[in-house]
């Protein structure tokens, strides 16, 4: 063996991540978007028609549908990849947005009082615990992400760089694209399944904005998924503790 041989020594491959068109998306096309499409119209009629915390269960599942449709095509490469800096962005980007979102409410003409549960005694309400402890903190940002980030940002991402080219700028199109679409989506989303405070839809703006930015910047779904997770849980635990005082 050659002394040149061995400075070159064997090659690696390197795949793409899927933000640049890598081979893990490739099967990602229009398909994907029409599945998030329809799986989001259907949820929300289906659990408005149904309501309650049955109707929400009815929402989940058919958004997870179009998540595992769009897993069969192909995972995207590196989306699922969890760093210790994760948890990080989750615990100080989650706080930052409750505090601009309660920032926001006292802006609005709100009196700054903790928000609370429509109680007469100071009573917690039944199932509470299930509906937004569970619901609420745990499963309700996973599923959301995983359908808003990890599907239609994704594939909207996918279709504008193809569309836009193979270049730096089309990767930076596509992203821009697929962030605001994807927030303007979840927002919608949100809006025509319950009734919402300004400062609350400013809230819901603020935390697909950042989500979708962590997404596209870090090609994890794990960051957006636990600052969704702390949002949430610092919103319930604020709440619990105004009924509580109140």
């Amino acid at each position: 063996m050659s002394h040149e041989t061995l400075e070159r020594g064997p090659r690696v491959r390197r795949h793409r991540p899927w933000w640049r068109g890598g081979s893990s998306v490739q099967r990602w096309n229009g398909e994907v978007l029409s599945w998030a499409l329809i799986g989001l119209g259907a949820g929300m009629l289906l659990g408005a028609f149904v309501g309650g915390l049955l109707g929400t269960v009815a929402l989940w599942i058919a958004l997870l549908v179009p998540v595992i449709l769009a897993a069969r095509r192909g995972i995207p490469r590196g989306i699922l990849l969890f760093r210790p800096v994760d948890l990080l962005y989750g615990i100080v980007l989650g706080t930052v947005l409750r505090l601009t979102q309660g920032w926001l409410a006292v802006a609005l003409g709100g009196s700054g009082a903790l928000p609370s549960y429509a109680s007469l005694d100071g009573r917690l309400p039944n199932l509470w615990w299930l509906s937004d402890g569970i619901g609420g903190i745990l499963v309700a940002p996973v599923i959301e992400e995983f359908f808003f980030r990890g599907v239609l940002l994704i594939a909207i991402l996918t279709l504008v760089r193809r569309l836009a080219g193979h270049t730096g700028a089309a990767i930076g199109v596509g992203g821009a694209v697929a962030v605001v679409a994807s927030t303007a989506l979840f927002v919608m989303a949100h809006l025509l399944t319950g009734q919402m405070t300004m400062d609350a839809v400013g809230g819901l703006i603020l935390l697909g904005l950042i989500a979708g930015c962590l997404v596209a910047f870090t090609g994890r779904i794990w960051p957006a998924v636990l600052v969704h997770v702390v949002y949430n849980g610092l919103g319930v635990g604020l709440t619990v503790v105004g009924t509580l005082l109140g």
